[in-house]
């Protein structure tokens, strides 16, 4: 497409909502397009976002909450002038194409987008939409989804599926950068343990009150969530503690042999790409809407790992899963490797360059 091309990229709250984005702006930049960002100002969106240079643009934003709190009287009027504020930023910057990656921040600019008439492309991770993304699909023009059960939960004749976005880097990941980054040696599996990017105190606790019976067979590397370090910790021998880790987790998911994890859609997929056999503790019903659940017992069902439920979630439980999943990792990893769930960044490349055709 001759010309200048720009584009209006959206997502926070979390950084699954971000970390895809981060995927496309590499493809995008190779394709001469000017990107600019639109997230809230508190969010892990401006860290993440900033951080590559492309220009971000606070706005005010409202959590969208299914459960009582007093600031749920407060947010619609934030959610109205972050409305306002995406409206006036977008017809200042006149990109040619909208795409959201959803999170609360995201409905403003979807709607902004739309009373500017620029054409809105959102991505849905889960197997459910999620609530944002439930409000914004009647604006959109294209909606790129990444589970096959997502096309009866959104209108037919917008949805495409292309899989998630994954970056490059992380597929580009070196074990012995791995190692050496941890002080792990080469004789003992890595198990690698994670709970999302804000951590999660259950599967810390549960990992932290059974180090001994871990290290018994693995070296571990623990990503804990910010502020959820345990200097306690520090020197144990085998047990390596991360609060968030960015440029270097290539390397440490390139080192693991086996993960521990929530199951959000984004380290999902990242899982599946690297072909890492997981053992998934999903976000239960009374934390999250459920869409956990969904992918885990999604992944589960195609054979790419198994799934323990929070509520059976103790330290022997997890110790013997991790074992059985570990014991057959051939048979996890060969069922992965003959995925079609591929990398989703081209496909959503080619959905945004035709829209932007269309609109110019």
């Amino acid at each position: 497409m001759p010309g200048n091309k720009k584009i209006v990229l959206t997502g926070g709250g979390s950084a699954g909502h971000v970390t895809p984005n981060l995927a496309l702006i590499s493809g995008l930049r190779r394709l001469g397009w000017e990107i600019h960002y639109i997230g809230s100002a508190q969010g892990i969106e401006k860290e993440i976002i900033e951080n590559t240079g492309v220009p971000f643009h606070p706005i005010a934003s409202g959590k969208l909450r299914r459960y009582f709190d007093w600031k749920n009287f407060q947010d619609p009027f934030k959610v109205l002038a972050g409305v306002f504020q995406a409206y006036c930023l977008i017809k200042k910057l006149k990109p040619h194409v909208i795409f959201s990656k959803g999170g609360f921040v995201s409905v403003p600019v979807v709607i902004g987008g739309w009373l500017n008439r620029i054409p809105v492309v959102i991505h849905e991770s889960d197997m459910t939409p999620g609530l944002a993304n439930k409000l914004a699909q009647p604006f959109a023009s294209k909606i790129c989804i990444t589970f096959p059960e997502t096309l009866s939960h959104v209108a037919a004749n917008k949805a495409v599926r292309t899989g998630l976005p994954i970056r490059q880097e992380i597929l580009a990941g070196n074990r012995t950068r791995g190692l050496d980054l941890c002080r792990f040696h080469r004789n003992k599996p890595v198990l690698l343990v994670m709970g999302g990017s804000l951590g999660s105190r259950a599967i810390n606790e549960v990992i932290r009150a059974n180090l001994p019976l871990f290290l018994s067979r693995y070296q571990v590397v623990h990503i804990c969530g910010k502020k959820n370090a345990d200097p306690g910790y520090s020197r144990l021998q085998g047990y390596c503690q991360f609060e968030y880790i960015a440029e270097e987790l290539p390397h440490i998911l390139a080192m693991a042999d086996i993960v521990v994890s929530r199951a959000g859609a984004t380290s999902l997929n990242e899982f599946l790409a690297l072909k890492k056999p997981m053992v998934l503790i999903p976000l239960t019903l009374q934390a999250s809407r459920g869409d956990q659940l969904l992918n885990a017992r999604s992944f589960e069902a195609s054979g790419y790992g198994k799934v323990l439920e929070e509520e059976h979630l103790t330290g022997k439980a997890l110790f013997d899963l991790v074992c059985e999943v570990y014991e057959r990792r051939e048979d996890y990893i060969a069922r992965m490797s003959r995925s079609e769930n591929l990398n989703g960044t081209d496909a959503i490349l080619r959905v945004i360059e035709r829209l932007a055709v269309q609109n110019r």
